[in-house]
């Protein structure tokens, strides 16, 4: 978030505010409802897939992995919130400044990485299945997942390093030192957004034809559950991928207009670029905690397992397997039953 002119918003060095009192209260109010809801929800998530032995599939240990990464992205809330009351002086360090911003960056990358990963298993699953039965394994799919981790927090290694307290401030120093090294790390965040999201279009376009031509080929009652739950699937992991996008795409906007106006001296669109990433910032809050609303809507499973956790007295194992579900799970990590 760019700081705004200190006498647009009349601040001083004390106590300076990136906006206006009649803006900083509704939005606190939405970051504080998205904090519970996103924290409440994503903690939800991974205590169900941890502890529920049915909720151990593939898909969902990607989407368990998810949830850390959004729930992370919440620890950075409050120093959002901070920085819009009060820009400076940041009280919190040089470290601290650069660590919270770091993170919410890898955490970003990491959760487009996982909705890539997740599609393209998906893909082999339906598509690919002999193939996907061989190279899909909860073992392998663990170590895909610490492969992405690794990749994002690496890939955003030179915001920790690019960043820090100048003046009283949290904010980016290279603004000062050298233009190139800005528009690297817009390069990098642009690749992170748009590459995925091509890939994605084609996987889907793969998997619908797939889907669509099978639909009046299934044999057998098995046959017919798989492509039941990879429907369910697919049409859970789409609606996540459509609310990523809708979510981040303003956010990944906002951050290269202002990369544009930082260079710039118009105060008027300036001012702009401020209130426009206020809107991305409460859009990219909403997606780290949507993904649960949207788990609880669309699977029955996931809302049966929430409410075990909840309200039973004793917690116990949960298994509602049917002996037709464990036939189809014997494809190993393309269970049938992959979807939350």
């Amino acid at each position: 978030m760019a700081n705004a002119s200190n006498s647009t918003f009349g601040c001083d060095y004390e106590s300076c505010p990136l906006f206006p009192v009649s803006t900083l209260i509704p939005v606190t109010v939405v970051c504080i409802v998205l904090f519970i809801v996103g924290v409440t929800g994503n903690a939800l998530t991974v205590l169900i897939i941890q502890r529920y032995k049915d909720m151990k599939t593939t898909t969902n240990l990607y989407l368990s992995s998810m949830a850390v990464s959004d729930l992370l992205i919440f620890l950075c809330l409050p120093f959002d919130l901070y920085r819009m009351w009060r820009y400076k002086p940041w009280l919190f360090g040089d470290f601290l400044c650069r660590f919270y911003q770091y993170i919410n960056e890898g955490c970003t990358y990491a959760t487009i990485l996982h909705i890539t990963a997740l599609s393209i298993e998906r893909y082999l699953a339906i598509c690919l299945p002999l193939k996907a039965k061989v190279l899909i394994t909860k073992r392998r799919v663990r170590s895909v997942i610490a492969l992405l981790w690794t990749v994002a927090l690496v890939s955003a290694g030179p915001f920790f390093f690019l960043l820090g307290v100048e003046q009283d401030m949290c904010k980016h120093t290279e603004y000062a030192v050298s233009s190139g090294v800005l528009d690297i790390m817009i390069w990098v965040s642009t690749v992170y957004f748009f590459f995925p999201m091509f890939c994605l279009t084609f996987l889907y376009g793969f998997i619908g034809r797939k889907l669509w031509k099978n639909k009046n080929n299934i044999k057998g009652p098995n046959a017919a559950n798989r492509e039941k739950y990879h429907k369910k699937t697919v049409k859970l992991l789409a609606i996540i991928v459509l609310a990523f996008v809708v979510c981040w795409l303003p956010f990944h906007i906002g951050r290269n207009l202002f990369s544009s106006l930082s260079r710039s001296k118009g105060l008027d669109l300036f001012v702009f670029s401020q209130y426009f990433n206020v809107v991305c910032l409460l859009l990219f809050y909403l997606s780290a905690s949507i993904n649960p609303i949207l788990y609880n809507l669309i699977c029955k499973k996931y809302r049966k397992a929430v409410h075990e956790l909840l309200f039973s007295r004793r917690v116990r194992t949960w298994s509602m397997s049917s002996k037709r579900d464990t036939a189809a799970d014997t494809l190993g990590g393309t269970e049938a039953n992959t979807s939350l």
